[in-house]
């Protein structure tokens, strides 16, 4: 069965994080079928989810955004990832939030590493979600992390 993964992507974005996670969900999974929803902002991507979900029939979304480094662009990334969580809420579906804050890195060229890493690391994460959630199962505990490097798990 062809599973349909909705993809969400701003114009406000300073890299192209969809494409990335795109190029990864293809060379990982053979019966899929993408759907991609381009909106303006941050604020635009729970709507966008919504309807990829309900109207295009997604299995999953995944939803990336790059938020700027002021207060008021970390307060909309708030308020759209609280919008995700209730569109998850609504339709008992994931949604995979890929945000990658300007502030997270220390110069763009650090910052386009991390968008590219985090968005392929996450496109791993829905094809294990959709197609083998036991591996997910297996690093319970771990300290995975999408983009830099993984803490690992606490020694006791």
């Amino acid at each position: 069965m062809k599973r349909k993964i909705g993809i969400v992507d701003t114009t406000f974005a300073r890299y192209d994080m969809a494409s990335a996670a795109i190029d990864e969900l293809k060379k990982n999974a053979t019966n899929i079928e993408i759907i991609r929803y381009t909106v303006p902002g941050i604020k635009d991507t729970p709507v966008a989810a919504k309807k990829l979900l309900e109207e295009e029939g997604c299995d999953i979304v995944m939803v990336f955004g790059m938020p700027g480094p002021t207060e008021i662009d970390k307060m909309c990334a708030h308020e759209a990832s609280m919008g995700l969580i209730l569109v998850q809420l609504m339709t008992n579906k994931h949604i995979i939030e890929v945000f990658v804050h300007e502030d997270e890195a220390k110069d763009e060229k650090e910052l386009a590493w991390l968008a590219e890493r985090r968005a392929r690391e996450h496109a791993l994460n829905v094809i294990r979600l959709l197609f083998r959630p036991q591996e997910l199962t297996k690093l319970a505990g771990t300290g995975q992390r999408q983009g830099f490097e993984d803490v690992g798990p606490i020694k006791q």
